[in-house]
């Protein structure tokens, strides 16, 4: 599992759903569909309909994948904190009772509203 405490993810940025979906809709349940992915140089962070995906390609080839899946309706409390002028980065803070903290940081660009949606409508 990733060690969300102590790793040091680099910005998170929109690509394009299109390399993931194959890797992805195998583990997808029925009813579940991609919201948006996200990738650091070569990490990955997707959001679906039910849960938040973090891919973590591992060792020097990145042939060994580790999926750790997050359900939103375990989260119990997330913040977002936007992009300002000095600041150019967003951030999403998500606490689970069983986990912790887990963060994720995004380019400045980015925007959240969407996944806050569907955080807010699992969790409530």
């Amino acid at each position: 599992m990733i060690d969300f405490k102590n790793a040091k993810f680099l910005k998170l940025r929109l690509v394009s759903t299109d390399a993931l979906e194959s890797k992805l809709n195998p583990m997808l349940i029925s009813d579940e569909r991609i919201l948006g992915a996200y990738r650091t140089v070569r990490d990955s962070v997707v959001f679906t309909t039910k849960r938040i995906i973090a891919i973590n390609f591992q060792g020097i080839t990145g042939v060994k994948v580790d999926y750790t899946t997050l359900p939103y309706n375990r989260i119990h409390a997330f913040s977002i904190e936007t992009a300002g002028l000095l600041d150019i980065d967003s951030t999403l803070e998500l606490w689970y009772s069983e986990l912790g903290s887990v963060k994720f940081e995004f380019t400045g660009n980015t925007n959240l509203t969407d996944i806050c949606q569907y955080i807010g409508n699992a969790m409530l």
